[in-house]
Protein backbone atom coordinates (compact mmCIF):
# COMPACT_ATOMS: atom_id res chain seq x y z
CA UNK A 1 0.00 0.00 0.00
CA UNK A 2 1.40 3.22 -1.09
CA UNK A 3 1.47 6.16 0.72
CA UNK A 4 -1.26 9.07 -0.42
CA UNK A 5 0.65 11.76 -2.10
CA UNK A 6 -0.74 14.19 0.03
CA UNK A 7 -0.78 12.65 3.10
CA UNK A 8 0.98 15.14 6.19
CA UNK A 9 1.72 17.71 3.49
CA UNK A 10 -1.00 19.99 4.77
CA UNK A 11 -3.50 20.40 7.25
CA UNK A 12 -6.12 20.99 5.58
CA UNK A 13 -9.59 19.34 6.33
CA UNK A 14 -11.36 16.30 5.35
CA UNK A 15 -14.27 16.23 7.23
CA UNK A 16 -16.30 19.83 7.90
CA UNK A 17 -19.80 19.59 9.47
CA UNK A 18 -21.66 22.87 9.24
CA UNK A 19 -25.16 23.30 11.00
CA UNK A 20 -25.45 19.28 10.23
CA UNK A 21 -28.85 18.27 12.10
CA UNK A 22 -31.16 15.16 11.61
CA UNK A 23 -34.55 14.57 12.96
CA UNK A 24 -36.41 11.26 12.43
CA UNK A 25 -40.16 12.61 12.59
CA UNK A 26 -40.48 14.54 16.00
CA UNK A 27 -37.02 13.47 17.51
CA UNK A 28 -34.27 15.38 17.26
CA UNK A 29 -31.01 13.04 16.49
CA UNK A 30 -28.27 15.75 15.64
CA UNK A 31 -28.80 19.24 16.38
CA UNK A 32 -26.44 21.75 14.65
CA UNK A 33 -23.01 19.82 14.66
CA UNK A 34 -20.19 21.86 13.77
CA UNK A 35 -17.29 19.74 13.43
CA UNK A 36 -13.63 19.74 11.48
CA UNK A 37 -11.33 16.98 10.89
CA UNK A 38 -8.08 17.95 9.80
CA UNK A 39 -5.87 15.86 7.51
CA UNK A 40 -3.26 13.65 9.66
CA UNK A 41 -5.94 13.56 12.94
CA UNK A 42 -6.93 10.44 14.78
CA UNK A 43 -10.21 12.01 15.93
CA UNK A 44 -12.44 10.51 18.67
CA UNK A 45 -16.21 10.48 18.43
CA UNK A 46 -17.52 10.44 22.49
CA UNK A 47 -20.75 10.13 23.59
CA UNK A 48 -23.48 7.77 25.28
CA UNK A 49 -25.87 5.36 23.57
CA UNK A 50 -28.79 7.72 21.82
CA UNK A 51 -25.96 11.22 21.93
CA UNK A 52 -26.16 10.94 17.75
CA UNK A 53 -22.81 9.49 17.10
CA UNK A 54 -23.90 7.00 14.42
CA UNK A 55 -26.35 9.20 13.12
CA UNK A 56 -23.36 12.16 12.48
CA UNK A 57 -21.36 8.79 11.08
CA UNK A 58 -24.31 8.02 8.47
CA UNK A 59 -24.35 11.70 8.04
CA UNK A 60 -20.85 11.48 6.98
CA UNK A 61 -21.16 8.38 4.78
CA UNK A 62 -24.40 9.85 2.81
CA UNK A 63 -26.44 7.11 4.15
CA UNK A 64 -28.60 9.66 6.32
CA UNK A 65 -30.07 12.67 4.23
CA UNK A 66 -29.94 15.90 6.70
CA UNK A 67 -32.60 17.49 7.74
CA UNK A 68 -30.17 20.94 7.45
CA UNK A 69 -26.48 21.90 7.73
CA UNK A 70 -23.71 19.77 4.99
CA UNK A 71 -21.66 17.79 5.08
CA UNK A 72 -18.05 18.04 2.98
CA UNK A 73 -15.77 15.05 3.17
CA UNK A 74 -12.60 15.33 1.32
CA UNK A 75 -13.62 18.68 -0.18
CA UNK A 76 -16.87 17.07 -1.67
CA UNK A 77 -20.56 17.86 -0.34
CA UNK A 78 -21.38 13.90 0.51
CA UNK A 79 -25.01 14.44 -0.63
CA UNK A 80 -24.72 16.41 -3.72
CA UNK A 81 -21.50 13.67 -5.09
CA UNK A 82 -21.13 11.20 -2.92
CA UNK A 83 -19.26 9.15 -5.43
CA UNK A 84 -16.19 12.09 -5.16
CA UNK A 85 -16.65 12.73 -1.69
CA UNK A 86 -16.15 8.61 -0.27
CA UNK A 87 -13.55 7.99 -3.34
CA UNK A 88 -10.91 7.64 -0.86
CA UNK A 89 -12.77 7.04 2.36
CA UNK A 90 -12.89 3.63 3.74
CA UNK A 91 -15.22 2.64 6.84
CA UNK A 92 -16.64 0.33 9.15
CA UNK A 93 -20.18 1.42 9.90
CA UNK A 94 -22.54 -0.61 12.55
CA UNK A 95 -21.86 -4.70 12.47
CA UNK A 96 -19.45 -5.71 9.27
CA UNK A 97 -21.65 -8.85 7.56
CA UNK A 98 -19.68 -11.39 6.33
CA UNK A 99 -20.20 -14.48 4.57
CA UNK A 100 -19.40 -17.20 6.35
CA UNK A 101 -19.14 -20.24 4.62
CA UNK A 102 -16.43 -18.35 2.32
CA UNK A 103 -12.96 -17.79 2.73
CA UNK A 104 -12.02 -14.28 4.23
CA UNK A 105 -10.34 -13.72 0.79
CA UNK A 106 -13.83 -14.33 -1.29
CA UNK A 107 -15.48 -11.67 0.87
CA UNK A 108 -12.69 -9.51 -0.32
CA UNK A 109 -12.93 -10.14 -3.69
CA UNK A 110 -16.87 -10.68 -3.34
CA UNK A 111 -16.87 -7.13 -1.22
CA UNK A 112 -13.83 -5.13 -3.73
CA UNK A 113 -16.42 -5.94 -6.46
CA UNK A 114 -19.08 -3.73 -5.71
CA UNK A 115 -16.89 -0.93 -6.78
CA UNK A 116 -14.31 -2.02 -9.13
CA UNK A 117 -12.14 -5.30 -9.50
CA UNK A 118 -9.54 -5.11 -7.19
CA UNK A 119 -6.09 -7.16 -8.39
CA UNK A 120 -5.04 -9.91 -6.12
CA UNK A 121 -1.78 -8.41 -5.09
CA UNK A 122 -4.02 -5.55 -3.81
CA UNK A 123 -5.65 -7.77 -1.15
CA UNK A 124 -2.37 -9.84 -0.12
CA UNK A 125 -1.33 -6.01 0.66
CA UNK A 126 -4.14 -5.62 3.01
CA UNK A 127 -4.31 -8.43 4.48
CA UNK A 128 -0.74 -8.06 6.00
CA UNK A 129 -1.33 -5.00 6.90
CA UNK A 130 -4.16 -6.20 9.21
CA UNK A 131 -2.11 -9.29 10.19
CA UNK A 132 -4.53 -11.77 8.26
CA UNK A 133 -2.28 -13.30 5.76
CA UNK A 134 -2.03 -16.23 7.52
CA UNK A 135 -5.32 -16.64 7.91
CA UNK A 136 -7.08 -15.12 4.38
CA UNK A 137 -7.72 -18.27 2.72
CA UNK A 138 -9.69 -20.33 5.61
CA UNK A 139 -13.44 -19.64 5.58
CA UNK A 140 -14.59 -16.81 8.10
CA UNK A 141 -16.83 -19.05 10.13
CA UNK A 142 -13.61 -19.94 11.58
CA UNK A 143 -12.81 -16.54 12.92
CA UNK A 144 -12.67 -15.20 15.91
CA UNK A 145 -14.41 -12.01 16.90
CA UNK A 146 -10.80 -10.89 16.45
CA UNK A 147 -9.95 -12.04 13.34
CA UNK A 148 -13.14 -10.35 11.76
CA UNK A 149 -12.46 -6.69 13.24
CA UNK A 150 -9.44 -7.08 10.93
CA UNK A 151 -11.00 -8.64 8.20
CA UNK A 152 -13.73 -6.06 8.34
CA UNK A 153 -10.84 -3.00 8.70
CA UNK A 154 -9.06 -5.44 5.29
CA UNK A 155 -12.32 -4.16 3.57
CA UNK A 156 -12.24 -0.63 4.91
CA UNK A 157 -8.65 -0.55 3.22
CA UNK A 158 -9.62 -1.52 -0.17
CA UNK A 159 -9.90 1.62 -2.03
CA UNK A 160 -6.84 2.50 -0.67
CA UNK A 161 -7.90 5.51 0.94
CA UNK A 162 -6.79 9.08 3.02
CA UNK A 163 -9.33 8.72 5.59
CA UNK A 164 -10.70 6.15 7.37
CA UNK A 165 -14.12 6.58 9.78
CA UNK A 166 -14.63 3.66 12.34
CA UNK A 167 -17.91 3.32 14.03
CA UNK A 168 -17.29 1.08 17.50
CA UNK A 169 -14.33 -0.58 15.83
CA UNK A 170 -13.42 -2.34 18.78
CA UNK A 171 -16.77 -3.76 20.09
CA UNK A 172 -17.18 -6.69 21.48
CA UNK A 173 -13.41 -7.37 20.94
CA UNK A 174 -11.43 -8.70 24.42
CA UNK A 175 -8.47 -6.79 25.85
CA UNK A 176 -5.37 -8.40 23.29
CA UNK A 177 -8.19 -7.70 20.15
CA UNK A 178 -8.48 -4.53 21.78
CA UNK A 179 -4.72 -3.93 22.03
CA UNK A 180 -4.12 -5.56 18.39
CA UNK A 181 -6.45 -3.27 16.94
CA UNK A 182 -5.07 0.06 18.47
CA UNK A 183 -1.48 -0.73 17.82
CA UNK A 184 -2.50 -1.57 14.23
CA UNK A 185 -4.42 1.92 13.51
CA UNK A 186 -1.70 3.67 15.07
CA UNK A 187 0.66 1.91 12.39
CA UNK A 188 -1.70 3.03 9.82
CA UNK A 189 -1.83 6.63 10.72
CA UNK A 190 1.91 6.47 11.17
CA UNK A 191 3.23 4.46 8.15
CA UNK A 192 0.51 5.27 6.01
CA UNK A 193 -0.34 9.17 6.79
CA UNK A 194 -4.23 7.72 6.98
CA UNK A 195 -7.01 10.60 8.74
CA UNK A 196 -8.83 8.71 11.12
CA UNK A 197 -12.27 9.42 12.85
CA UNK A 198 -13.92 6.82 15.10
CA UNK A 199 -16.54 6.55 17.60
CA UNK A 200 -16.11 4.89 20.59
CA UNK A 201 -17.37 4.12 24.27
CA UNK A 202 -13.90 2.88 25.23
CA UNK A 203 -12.61 5.97 26.88
CA UNK A 204 -9.44 4.61 27.86
CA UNK A 205 -8.63 3.63 24.47
CA UNK A 206 -9.69 6.81 22.99
CA UNK A 207 -6.84 8.50 25.48
CA UNK A 208 -4.31 5.95 24.10
CA UNK A 209 -5.28 6.41 20.95
CA UNK A 210 -6.58 9.95 19.73
CA UNK A 211 -5.51 13.54 19.28
CA UNK A 212 -8.53 15.52 19.10
CA UNK A 213 -12.05 14.67 20.51
CA UNK A 214 -15.07 15.96 20.58
CA UNK A 215 -18.28 15.03 22.94
CA UNK A 216 -22.31 14.91 22.31
CA UNK A 217 -24.91 14.81 24.02
CA UNK A 218 -28.34 14.27 23.45
CA UNK A 219 -27.81 15.59 19.58
CA UNK A 220 -25.61 18.47 20.34
CA UNK A 221 -22.02 18.76 20.66
CA UNK A 222 -20.45 20.00 23.90
CA UNK A 223 -16.61 19.53 23.38
CA UNK A 224 -13.88 19.80 20.55
CA UNK A 225 -10.49 20.51 21.21
CA UNK A 226 -7.38 18.47 22.41
CA UNK A 227 -6.55 15.67 24.33
CA UNK A 228 -4.15 18.17 26.28
CA UNK A 229 -7.11 20.28 26.37
CA UNK A 230 -9.20 17.95 28.37
CA UNK A 231 -5.76 17.10 30.80
CA UNK A 232 -5.44 20.85 31.76
CA UNK A 233 -9.31 21.23 32.32
CA UNK A 234 -9.49 20.65 36.08
CA UNK A 235 -9.58 23.21 38.33
CA UNK A 236 -7.58 21.30 41.05
CA UNK A 237 -4.22 22.20 42.45
CA UNK A 238 -1.79 19.77 44.41
CA UNK A 239 -0.07 21.64 46.66
CA UNK A 240 3.23 20.35 48.82
CA UNK A 241 4.23 21.83 52.00
CA UNK A 242 5.13 21.07 55.69
CA UNK A 243 1.85 20.61 56.86
CA UNK A 244 -1.31 20.41 54.41
CA UNK A 245 -4.19 20.30 56.58
CA UNK A 246 -2.98 23.93 58.66
CA UNK A 247 -2.46 25.24 55.20
CA UNK A 248 -5.86 24.16 53.58
CA UNK A 249 -7.39 25.13 57.01
CA UNK A 250 -5.89 29.11 56.42
CA UNK A 251 -6.31 29.61 52.92
CA UNK A 252 -10.20 28.29 53.21
CA UNK A 253 -10.52 31.00 56.03
CA UNK A 254 -9.20 33.87 53.98
CA UNK A 255 -11.30 32.33 51.09
CA UNK A 256 -9.05 31.61 48.67
CA UNK A 257 -9.55 27.86 48.51
CA UNK A 258 -13.30 25.95 48.13
CA UNK A 259 -12.61 22.55 48.49
CA UNK A 260 -10.21 20.28 50.12
CA UNK A 261 -8.91 16.34 49.12
CA UNK A 262 -7.02 13.52 49.79
CA UNK A 263 -4.62 15.62 51.80
CA UNK A 264 -2.84 17.00 48.40
CA UNK A 265 -5.59 18.67 46.36
CA UNK A 266 -6.82 22.21 46.62
CA UNK A 267 -9.93 23.28 44.48
CA UNK A 268 -9.44 27.47 44.50
CA UNK A 269 -11.94 29.91 44.55
CA UNK A 270 -13.13 31.31 41.37
CA UNK A 271 -10.58 33.93 40.03
CA UNK A 272 -7.82 32.68 42.50
CA UNK A 273 -4.81 31.93 40.74
CA UNK A 274 -2.19 28.95 42.14
CA UNK A 275 0.67 32.03 42.63
CA UNK A 276 -1.82 33.72 44.88
CA UNK A 277 -1.87 30.56 47.05
CA UNK A 278 1.66 30.38 47.22
CA UNK A 279 2.41 33.84 47.92
CA UNK A 280 -0.14 33.94 50.94
CA UNK A 281 1.59 30.86 52.16
CA UNK A 282 4.55 32.29 52.01
CA UNK A 283 3.90 36.00 54.05
CA UNK A 284 2.23 33.46 56.72
CA UNK A 285 5.44 31.41 57.48
CA UNK A 286 4.35 28.28 55.38
CA UNK A 287 7.04 26.99 52.99
CA UNK A 288 5.56 25.54 49.22
CA UNK A 289 7.58 22.58 48.13
CA UNK A 290 4.97 22.28 45.44
CA UNK A 291 1.70 23.55 43.55
CA UNK A 292 0.94 22.60 40.22
CA UNK A 293 -2.42 21.61 38.26
CA UNK A 294 -3.87 18.67 38.55
CA UNK A 295 -4.32 16.33 35.47
CA UNK A 296 -6.81 14.66 34.89
CA UNK A 297 -8.40 11.94 32.92
CA UNK A 298 -10.58 11.52 29.46
CA UNK A 299 -13.15 9.74 31.93
CA UNK A 300 -13.51 11.97 34.74
CA UNK A 301 -13.61 14.66 32.00
CA UNK A 302 -16.33 13.53 30.10
CA UNK A 303 -18.62 12.35 32.84
CA UNK A 304 -18.09 16.62 34.16
CA UNK A 305 -19.85 16.92 30.81
CA UNK A 306 -22.43 14.22 30.87
CA UNK A 307 -23.30 15.42 33.91
CA UNK A 308 -23.51 19.25 34.35
CA UNK A 309 -24.13 20.67 37.82
CA UNK A 310 -24.01 17.23 39.61
CA UNK A 311 -21.06 18.23 41.58
CA UNK A 312 -18.98 15.42 40.24
CA UNK A 313 -15.03 16.23 40.70
CA UNK A 314 -12.28 15.55 38.64
CA UNK A 315 -9.92 12.70 38.77
CA UNK A 316 -6.53 14.07 38.77
CA UNK A 317 -3.93 11.49 37.36
CA UNK A 318 -1.33 10.55 39.65
CA UNK A 319 2.05 11.62 39.94
CA UNK A 320 4.94 9.53 38.28
CA UNK A 321 6.34 7.95 41.27
CA UNK A 322 3.91 8.82 43.93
Amino acid sequence: MSLPASAGATSEPLIELRGLSKRFGARPALESLDLTVHRGDIYGLLGHNGAGKSTAIGLMLGQVWPTAGTARICGHDVHRDRRRALARVGAIFETPAFYDYLSGWRNLEIFSQYTAVTPAARLREVADWVGLSARIHSRVRTYSHGMRARLALAQALLPQPELLILDEPAGGLDPEGIHELRQTLLRLHAELGLTLLLSSHLLSEVEQLCTRIAVLRQGRKVFEGTLAEVRQASNWVRLGTRDFAAAARRLQEAGLVRQVRDGAYLQPAPGVEPDVLVRRLVDWGMPVYEIARAQQTLEAFYLTLMHPGTGSRPAPVPDVGS
